[in-house]
């Protein structure tokens, strides 16, 4: 058929290609409602409204950003695309984060809140030391800035092979016009439009992968589907072979303590709740956020067995890389702009934008907040002078630049789906946070501070040799998402090693 005939069917609408001017005017006027509402919402904010939006934010408010926050593009993109590999043992992972966050909705948000931090590494000061403090928000700039250019990573990617490359602009110009939208609407409000912002892109998110699956139904075979499911194991959720890294338990062990550090004790995930009026709210904002984690993945990975069912009912060639194994990440965007219509390739934009600002622009807000607060000492309840608030402006653009240069990095590295590779990334940066944390709530010891940096580096890089060696004195035994808590117990481990003899001030 030729470009621009339509042929109705059902809910189908079919183009050959979509064209890149539409992409562009959809994502200008999401980009104008996004600065119109950070607009609104930051007339006369000060630091506080930037670092903990004057304690003022609406609990379902910052629960439903939260979705968002959490999800990002790699969700919406790496999680369908990986079924391929993994089928729906991601759903293992899933159970462990629900566990995970009941965890921090008992036993970190009491702890924040009694102290009445802005930086949740400020604990650590208090319980250790600023050399402590100081370590503990360097591994969590580290962590968050490269899952940050992880996350963008993808999606750039997408908007360059169907946006930017058909205007002629390279891929490194591309992340700068994307990384500088996500600037104008983020510098001065802070927490206070975030909390607005990201709630609105959860909706968009949610809409865009609703009405993705309600397109796809009209598509599919359904007297075929379930056999090829059948045939292909993709209903396989729980894997009890030892062996693997998708191993049942090594996989809901894993999910829990991701939850309990990727949300717990991770600036960018506490720093919104940390904003609402109290503990009782900010509790209510994580147990309802948390309810929505099993159904919400289930979906994006039904999402993604369909699209495979497809590919096989239609004969469809997947994307492939170099050495010839399917390209997962490329599975859902080629489906979606090639296959599934004009609609399909609209909703995946909104879906996709929408899912790529929220993770990258309360990041870039964490990030600041934590260096400032944990490096700068800048205390958050004294009026802001306008020499401070360029500088917290400054800090805010070169945490831009940072992971801007991160993703053209992972531009020359990946070779996986991203999903694996933030989780992966994630269990050697995020053990450190978990073994300080851990040691200061579960113990009453004081450490010797000036070795605490040294067992943070020698913590994570015990586990990488671990996870490499292992396979081979246990017959393929693979570590898995078991590499956070493994990280988090040498680091536990070095930090008794360091101890004084007496103890500690009781902070729980």
């Amino acid at each position: 058929m030729d470009e621009g005939i339509l042929k109705l069917t059902k809910f189908q609408i079919t183009f050959a290609t979509m064209n890149p001017e539409i992409i562009l005017l959809v994502i200008g006027l999401y980009f104008l409602m996004l600065v119109t509402i950070s607009w609104v919402t930051s007339k006369n904010a000060d630091s506080k409204a930037y670092f903990i939006g004057n304690k003022k934010s609406i609990w379902w408010l910052v629960a439903l950003g939260m979705i968002s926050d959490s999800l990002s593009g790699v969700t919406f993109i790496s999680v369908p695309g990986n079924v391929f590999g993994e089928k729906f043992s991601y759903m293992q992972v899933v159970f462990g984060y629900v566990i995970g966050n009941f965890i921090t909705a008992y036993v970190l948000l009491p702890l924040y809140y009694k102290l009445n931090l802005t930086s949740i590494y400020s604990y650590l000061g208090q319980r250790f030391g600023t050399t402590t403090q100081k370590t503990g928000s360097f591994y969590f700039l580290l962590s968050r800035t490269l899952g940050a250019a992880a996350r963008l990573y993808l999606a750039a990617g997408v908007l360059q092979t169907y946006l930017f490359q058909p205007f002629g602009i390279p891929f490194p110009i591309s992340v700068l016009i994307i990384i500088s939208l996500i600037l104008v609407y983020t510098y001065r409000g802070g927490i206070k439009s975030l909390v607005w912002t990201d709630a609105l892109q959860s909706v968009f998110l949610l809409t865009a992968l609703g009405l993705s699956l309600f397109n796809l139904y009209s598509y599919i075979n359904w007297d075929s589907a379930w056999t090829i499911i059948d045939q292909n194991n993709f209903n396989q959720v729980f894997v009890w072979d030892w062996l693997p890294k998708n191993n049942f338990f090594k996989m809901i062990l894993g999910g829990i303590f991701i939850a309990v550090t990727m949300t717990g004790m991770d600036q960018n995930m506490m720093q919104k709740n940390l904003s609402c009026k109290n503990i009782k709210e900010a509790r209510k904002n994580i147990l309802s956020y948390n309810s929505t984690l099993i159904v919400i993945n289930f979906f994006f990975l039904s999402l993604g067995v369909l699209l495979y069912v497809l590919a096989t009912q239609q004969g469809i060639d997947l994307p492939l890389k170099a050495d010839g194994k399917v390209a997962t990440d490329a599975v859902f965007p080629m489906m979606a702009f090639n296959h599934l219509g004009a609609i399909a390739g609209l909703i995946f934009i909104v879906g996709l934008t929408a899912a790529t600002f929220s993770s990258a622009d309360s990041v870039l807000t964490t990030l600041t907040t934590s260096f400032c607060i944990d490096f700068l000492n800048v205390n958050p309840e004294e009026v802001e002078s306008q020499s401070n608030k360029n500088r917290r402006h400054l800090i805010h653009i070169l945490f831009a630049a940072a992971i801007f240069i991160s993703i053209i990095l992972i531009q020359k590295i990946n070779s996986g789906a991203i999903i694996t590779t933030i989780l992966t990334v994630a269990g050697y940066t995020y053990g450190p946070l978990l073994g300080l944390f851990s040691f200061g709530i579960f113990t009453k010891i004081r450490i010797c501070e000036r070795w605490v940096i040294v067992v943070c580096i020698l913590a994570p890089i015990l586990t990488y040799c671990i996870d490499i060696y292992l396979p081979q004195f246990t017959g393929g035994f693979q570590l898995g998402f078991l590499n956070l808590p493994v990280n988090g117990a040498l680091t536990f481990g070095g930090l008794f090693l360091i101890k004084k003899n007496h103890k500690a001030v009781d902070f729980a």
